[in-house]
C-alpha cells in the first residue's frame, strides 16, 4: 500500500477526465452528435486498455469472462449513461454538468439497498437527501422553464439529461458491484468499452457527421484521453483504500470550473456553487462514514478471533 501514489493518480484520472469532457463539449460545439462521441471514447479506449493489458501480462488472460450477459447490461445501461452526460455537455456549462453527476455516488446508496439488500441506516440516508436537496438547487433554474426562448428549452434538456445521466450511471455501478464477485477489473473495463463501441454504431442512422481535421482530433483524444484515465483510476485503487482515493473524486469541480472558464468562458453561478457543495458535502460523510464501519467491522472480526 501507497496511499500517497493511490492519490496522485486518481487525481491524475480526475484531470484527463475533465480534459476528455472538454474535448467532447468542444465537438459537441462543432456539430458532433453524442452517439458518435460514445463511440470514439469507447473504441479509442480498447487498444489503450490492451496496451495496458500487455504490460501487465495479464493478456488475453484478463479478457476472459464468466458472465457475458451481465457485461451486456452493464453495457446497456453504461452507454446511456454516457450518452446522456456528453448531451448535456453540449447543452449546459461543464461545472454545472459536473455538479449535477455527482449525484450518481449518492443513487448508488439508494440503488444497492433497493436491488442488492445492502442495509442503509440513518446517518446514509440523511446524508443522501441533502447531497439530492444540493442536486435539486442546481437543477432549479433550468427546470423552471418561464420562457419560451430556445436557449432555455435547451438548458432545460440539458439539465434533464445529466441528471439522467446521473441516474444511469448509478445503475451501471449496481451492475459492477455485481460483476466484480465474478470478474477482473480488467474485463469489466475491456468489455464495458467493446459493449459500447458497438452500441454507439446504432446510432448512425441519427445524424453522424464527417468531422474536420481539428474536429477529430478532440474525438481522438477524448477516446485516448478516457482510456488511460480508466486505467490511471483502476491502478489508483491498487496502493490505497477506497476511503482515501474516493474523496479526491471531487477536485473534478475545481477542474471544471477553472476548464469551463479558460476554454469556454464560463463561470458557475453563486446556486451552482452552493449545490455542489452540498452535494460534495453529503458525498464526503458517506466515505467518512463507510470508513468509520468498516473500522469497527474489522476490529469485531478481530476480536471474535481466537487467540493463540
Amino acid at each position: 500500500m501507497n496511499p500517497l501514489h493511490g492519490i496522485a493518480l486518481k487525481i491524475m484520472s480526475v484531470a484527463l477526465f475533465t480534459a476528455m469532457a472538454a474535448c467532447v463539449k468542444a465537438a459537441a460545439g462543432a456539430g458532433v452528435p453524442a452517439g458518435e462521441a460514445v463511440f470514439f471514447r469507447s473504441a479509442l479506449a480498447i487498444p489503450v486498455i490492451l496496451t495496458w493489458l500487455a504490460m501487465q501480462h495479464d493478456f488475453p488472460h484478463g479478457l476472459t469472462t464468466r458472465n457475458p450477459m451481465g457485461h451486456v447490461w452493464r453495457g446497456l445501461v453504461g452507454a446511456g449513461a454516457m450518452a446522456s452526460g456528453f448531451t448535456a455537455l453540449g447543452l449546459l456549462p461543464l461545472p454545472e454538468v459536473t455538479a449535477i453527476g455527482y449525484a450518481a455516488p449518492l443513487l448508488i446508496v439508494v440503488f444497492a439497498a433497493m436491488f442488492l439488500n445492502e442495509t442503509v441506516r440513518l446517518f446514509r440516508l440523511t446524508a443522501v437527501v441533502i447531497g439530492l436537496v444540493g442536486v435539486t438547487v442546481v437543477l432549479s433554474p433550468r427546470l423552471s422553464v418561464t420562457s419560451l426562448e430556445n436557449a432555455t428549452q435547451y438548458e432545460t434538456l440539458g439539465a434533464t439529461v445529466a441528471l439522467m445521466g446521473a441516474v444511469l450511471a448509478a445503475l451501471a455501478q449496481v451492475f459492477v458491484r455485481k460483476l466484480v464477485h465474478q470478474e477482473t477489473t480488467a474485463s469489466i473495463v475491456f468489455w464495458f468499452s467493446v459493449t459500447t463501441t458497438v452500441l454507439s454504431l446504432f446510432t448512425i442512422p441519427f445524424g453522424w457527421i464527417m468531422p474536420d481535421p481539428l474536429t477529430l482530433g478532440l474525438l481522438v483524444s477524448a477516446g485516448l484521453l478516457g482510456g488511460v484515465g480508466q486505467i490511471l483510476l483502476t491502478s489508483a485503487y491498487r496502493f490505497a483504500p477506497t476511503s482515501v482515493v474516493a474523496p479526491f473524486e471531487y477536485t473534478s469541480m475545481i477542474l471544471a470550473i477553472v476548464v469551463g472558464y479558460a476554454f469556454f468562458d464560463e463561470t458557475p453561478t453563486g446556486r451552482t456553487l452552493l449545490g455542489a457543495a452540498l452535494v460534495v458535502s453529503a458525498g464526503l460523510f458517506i466515505i467518512w462514514r463507510e470508513r468509520k464501519l468498516g473500522l469497527e467491522r474489522g476490529r469485531a472480526r478481530k476480536a471474535m478471533t481466537p487467540q493463540g
